[in-house]
């Protein structure tokens, strides 16, 4: 087969999948959401306390996108490179199912604000029949225009990431124009209703969290990129120009509605912020980029996820089965794009006959992403011990605390639960060492990480199944 010869990616292009990926539905909701648990002050606090830590992180991925600049299968190799085939293969699925539980969460948010328009009214919530009809159409669209060409697929995510920040531009100008020191000043400390402050920077916390998620995903395309710097650049400007925008738009909207009025308004909230501004045409222009956003982090995730399952599969050490690692004639990984579209297609199936059971799978997501970036950090803080590097202790201490404090603000219940999915890999990662005739398992400490997983999730299956009805 003769396969198409791929442009090696630059920064611009890489920068923009950073933002792409992190910049999706969250920041439209952000006002109203931190608001709604947090006066002023505390928001202040919350965002300086985030940005130590994404930043930690950050510079994690920077480290080892340098140190390693051998290793081109990004955050899978990494890990994988610190702890052997089946810890990094146990990240690299946990990234994968996180990133196409999320492709799903787009097509629902995507046809849900489409069906706050009156002639798309049919579309409800995003889990209507219609919604769902709709959105597997769609994903199969995108699905095809990835098939032609992973270059392709990046021009396309290039120009939808700079489309959608210009309505979020537009924004932060308006309410900066707008901007009252009075009204950002009222119930600066927050009200008694919402607790003390520790009580409010903790529960704000929650909404910075999941708003950060694909700070790495430069990194999942290192095999593609120009060079190691390219990779190591795009992760910190991705991380600046996203930090600027999450920041201006949850902090200055403060200025323009009280905290207690903001924390009360129905999302997405930034609709309504600006339309106290400039009147109705503002709320319909943020909606439009709302829509326009949410298409281009599915794109975003679609790829990254269907990169990830390909990076498991690729070369003579996969980890996945070898089928997964294979490349059709324009260079796109045409069956792992293929399983994930077909596995996104049922969830969205699944939401619109079991709404409840699919937000526990989408919460769910967010915690499986969370320990692929754990075992990054723990991964520079086994180099740093080794090597006796103060400035790595550092780094990799405070990126292992963070990362183990995202966890735990996620929900240890979606931990457990996260480990039946963590359970059903171990059959891929078993079918691949056959494939290359290799025992189930290099070390003894794999043996016991499996054990450990399996009994994790025979335990979630009996609470949540068993208890819990």
């Amino acid at each position: 087969m003769n396969i198409k010869t791929q442009i090696k990616l630059g920064i611009l292009p890489l920068t923009l999948l950073v933002v792409g990926s992190i910049v999706g539905s969250g920041i439209f909701s952000l006002p109203q959401n931190m608001a709604e648990a947090s006066g002023p002050g505390a928001i202040l606090i919350a965002w300086v306390i985030t940005l130590f830590g994404m930043l930690m992180l950050t510079r994690i991925f920077q480290y080892l996108s340098i140190r390693f600049y051998k290793i081109n299968d990004g955050l899978y190799g990494y890990v994988r490179k610190g702890f052997g085939d089946y810890i990094g293969f146990n990240a690299a699925w946990g990234y994968w199912i996180s990133a196409w539980m999320s492709c799903t969460s787009y097509l629902v948010i995507l046809f849900s604000a489409l069906g706050s328009f009156d002639y798309f009214s049919y579309f409800g919530n995003g889990t209507t029949l219609p919604s769902v009809i709709s959105a597997i159409i769609f994903l199969w669209i995108v699905n095809l225009s990835i098939l032609k060409g992973i270059n392709q697929a990046f021009l396309l995510n290039c120009v939808v990431t700079l489309a959608k920040i210009v309505p979020i531009c537009l924004f932060i100008i308006c309410i900066i124009l707008a901007f009252k020191v009075d009204t950002f000043k009222t119930n600066f400390w927050g009200t008694p209703q919402l607790g003390s402050v520790a009580d409010q920077i903790k529960h704000t916390m929650l909404y910075t969290v999941w708003v950060y998620l694909g700070i790495e995903s430069a990194t999942v395309y290192a095999s593609r990129a120009k060079s190691i710097l390219s990779i190591s650049r795009a992760t910190f400007f991705g991380f600046a120009i996203t930090s600027l925008l999450l920041i201006c738009v949850s902090v200055l909207s403060l200025g323009i509605v009280p905290q207690h009025e903001l924390a009360q308004m129905k999302n997405p909230s930034m609709a309504l912020v600006i339309e106290h501004v400039v009147g109705n045409w503002g709320a319909t222009f943020i909606n439009i980029g709302l829509i326009v956003s949410v298409s281009g982090g599915l794109l975003s995730w679609l790829m990254l996820a269907t990169e990830m399952l390909f990076l498991t599969g690729k070369g003579n050490n996969h980890t996945v089965p070898s089928c997964f690692g294979k490349l059709n004639k324009t260079g796109t990984p045409a069956n792992a794009l293929c399983l994930t579209s077909v596995l996104i297609s049922i969830l969205m199936i699944l939401a619109h006959f079991y709404q409840s059971g699919y937000n526990i799978l989408i919460q769910l997501s967010t915690s499986m992403v969370l320990i692929p970036y754990l075992l990054s950090a723990f991964f520079v803080l086994k180099l740093a011990i080794n090597r006796g590097n103060t400035f790595l202790i550092f780094l990799g201490t405070a990126g292992s605390i963070y990362s183990t404090w995202l966890i735990y603000a996620g929900g240890v219940s979606y931990l457990l639960l996260s480990m039946i999915l963590y359970s059903v890999g171990l059959i891929f990662y078993l079918y691949a060492r056959k494939q290359r005739s290799l025992p189930a398992f290099s070390f003894i400490y794999d043996k016991i990480y499996a054990t450990v997983i399996i009994l994790l999730g025979i335990i979630a299956i009996f609470y949540f199944y068993v208890i819990s009805s």
